[in-house]
């Protein structure tokens, strides 16, 4: 705020839901810069409203918000955060991983619930990850930084991508013993991973989503699970956040976190100084720092 403060007049959008949604409506006429979260929903209503706008500064290195073909039609430029929450992302993928595969939240829970009845041989036992197949859906920053911490605990990687091709999904799917979500959502992305795709999955499997929720089918998610067609799931992400599918949340064999992917002291700012350098960069009449598309 202090340096967007210095640069330019700054108004805050108040409120919460329509609330929310009035006031920016309300606000952005006339603006000439707009800082969306990824919470943000910047449709052409909101893009028609922001007769001044110049740029759309995302805080999130996904833009699914943001109606990025309407933006550009009225010469709206439109940038995102990308690499400075590449490691935080990888970090905490691992963290799931490292979750799901021990059982850490079942142990928890028993621990807090004082039913824990004292060490056994055979207590809580996990999946060990040396020797494991790691599948990385989308093979980007994230998706490579999470492939090299993966590699340090013996794991060895399988990916598919767009941009570079790896092996196919369906391959990737039957083989891996852990599969992890790394894919931005478009249309062709939603719901990627649904029924066929998770009664493909070994019955031994682990399937981590750290991308955006909808890319997962959440009820059929919750169907594999309690029919223990996988192992368990990590997610940190939902279809309809804050929300999670009420079958979800029973299950033992489940690691639910709040969306924290990202959420270090150090990546939350270097997000939002990113977002601030590309208005003032913009407003000054330079090219932005990190453009979509």
């Amino acid at each position: 705020m202090a340096r967007l403060e210095a640069a330019c007049q700054v108004e805050q959008c108040a409120g919460d839901g329509d609330a929310a949604r009035r006031d920016l409506l309300a606000r952005v006429a006339g603006k000439q810069a707009l800082v969306s979260m990824v919470t943000d929903t910047i449709d052409r209503t909101v893009i028609e409203a922001g007769d001044a706008l110049k740029i759309i500064a995302n805080v999130a290195v996904g833009y699914n918000n943001i109606d990025v073909a309407a933006a550009r039609g009225c010469g709206i430029i439109v940038t995102n955060t990308p690499d400075v929450l590449t490691d935080a992302t990888a970090d905490f993928t691992l963290a799931l991983i490292l979750a799901i595969t021990r059982r850490l939240g079942e142990g928890e829970r028993w621990l807090r619930g004082g039913t824990w009845p004292g060490w056994a041989f055979d207590q809580l036992l996990g999946m060990q990850l040396r020797g494991k197949q790691l599948g990385i859906v989308g093979y980007g920053r994230i998706g490579r930084a999470v492939a090299a911490r993966a590699q340090a605990f013996g794991m060895t990687i399988a990916y598919t991508s767009r941009s570079d091709a790896g092996i196919p999904l369906d391959r990737l799917l039957a083989t891996s013993d852990v599969v992890s979500l790394h894919v931005p959502l478009t249309p062709e992305t939603r719901h990627l991973i649904g029924q066929p795709e998770l009664a493909r999955m070994k019955r031994s499997a682990y399937l981590i989503n750290t991308t955006r929720g909808p890319v997962v089918d959440e009820a059929a998610l919750a169907w594999a699970l309690k029919n223990r067609l996988i192992a368990g799931a990590a997610l940190d992400v939902y279809e309809r956040e804050p929300e999670v599918h009420s079958d979800l949340l029973p299950l033992e064999n489940v690691v639910l976190a709040p969306h924290l992917g990202s959420a270090t002291t150090e990546t939350r700012t270097a997000m939002a100084d990113l977002a601030a350098r590309n208005v003032i960069a913009v407003l000054a009449g330079e090219p932005p720092l990190t453009s979509v598309g």
